[in-house]
């Protein structure tokens, strides 16, 4: 794989994700993943924008997530995002680790298939315009 099917992003955990328990809440998971995966279509040449101007969306169809250990107030993440399967669906995984010992905390992944906006209709092929934008990578 190239450098470029992975993307990451840093986060210190802020206050407002923390329970009673001082431990980041389960839901605030996903935007650590959205963050990451924001990243990882920047750099691919494809954001949400040039999704919408294409005329396609790209909706979380499924996503799973296993906690190994819970974060906590200001604790230092990296957050990883890969690309590991691109074809009729977007297919991304995730890990979340310490930064200061690389301890593996959180890994997930979500799967996004492309939709029609103008129809709202499930597209069963992956839009050209995404196979021309990751072949402009080197991915394909």
């Amino acid at each position: 794989m190239s450098d470029l099917e992975t993307a990451t992003v840093d986060i210190d955990v802020p206050f407002f994700d923390v329970d009673s328990m001082n431990m980041v809440w389960h839901g605030h998971y996903v935007k650590y993943f959205e963050l990451a995966r924001c990243q990882l279509l920047e750099q691919l040449g494809h954001d949400y924008q040039a999704m919408f101007d294409a005329g396609y969306g790209w909706p979380v169809v499924d996503m799973k997530i296993r906690y190994m250990r819970a974060l906590v107030f200001k604790q230092p993440v990296c957050v990883a995002a890969t690309l590991t399967y691109w074809q009729h669906r977007l297919k991304i995984g995730y890990k979340i680790r310490d930064r200061r010992d690389k301890t593996l905390l959180v890994r997930g992944s979500t799967t996004q298939a492309p939709i029609d906006l103008a129809t709202g209709e499930l597209i069963a092929e992956r839009p050209a315009v995404v196979g021309r934008a990751l072949a402009s990578t080197g991915i394909e």
